[in-house]
């Protein structure tokens, strides 16, 4: 499976998160909310702010900007 950001994974879809890009302040703060690598993240819902995720089974609100941040796989 080839990777790609996280902002462009489906409802319902499921993937494994392989690296991040930004700032490591930006890396820290994802890490900080569950966001690490080899971690699965579910992409549950969408609203107008951005995504609604399930990681290490509790659901994070994350706009799409950050969640493009995220390489997932």
């Amino acid at each position: 499976m080839k990777e790609m950001a996280l902002a462009m994974v489906g409802i319902g879809e499921t993937r494994v998160i392989s690296n991040f890009r930004g700032k490591e302040e930006m890396k820290r703060h994802l890490q900080d909310l569950g966001f690490v690598k080899g971690e699965l993240v579910k992409v549950v819902g969408e609203n107008a702010s951005g995504m609604i995720l399930l990681v290490k089974g509790v659901k994070i609100a994350l706009n799409r900007g950050l969640a493009s941040q995220i390489i997932v796989e």
